[in-house]
């Protein structure tokens, strides 16, 4: 079956009124993980995990692989699913809705399944490789990487 994005009203709809299941990557490599500097809201302008809500019928497993392509260009190998985090934002994607955004994530701590080359989507201007908890971090960030143990 394929997977489509709803309509603008549609997922307006569903963020007004409920929280958005997602996936969140820890993607490790050389004792390091990549953050990826957000464009739009919620969290605009922060390092942030790549990642992103799942489909309706998508498993758990394919959204993690279906995100680390789109968002990054990369294949990724599944290491550990990490668990589920609330993160809730002031902010929304749309102006229009005022209750901000509530996501789930269920974060997955991932490496690249080869040589590879990072290539963004539009939703991210930068990327970096990070070998540590930086106090600038999204407190959404810094508790998920604390959590994981990945710079221990």
């Amino acid at each position: 079956m394929k997977k489509q994005f709803m309509s603008k009203e549609e997922y307006s709809k569903i963020l007004e009124l409920t929280p958005v299941c997602c996936v969140d990557l820890i993607v490790k490599h050389e004792n390091k993980v990549l953050l990826v500097f957000r464009e739009n809201s919620p969290a605009k302008n922060y390092w942030f995990l790549p990642g992103g809500r799942i489909f309706k019928n998508e498993i758990l497993t394919e959204a993690v692989l279906r995100k680390a392509k789109e968002e990054l260009g990369i294949e990724v190998k599944i290491l550990k699913q990490l668990g589920a985090y609330d993160a809730i934002f002031k902010e929304s994607y749309f102006k229009n809705i005022n209750s901000g955004t509530h996501t789930i994530g269920i974060v997955f701590i991932v490496e690249p399944a080869k040589d590879f080359k990072i290539t963004l989507d539009s939703t991210h201007s930068k990327f970096k490789w990070v070998d540590k908890i930086e106090d600038s971090f999204h407190p959404y960030v810094k508790k998920v990487l604390k959590d994981s143990g990945v710079f221990n």
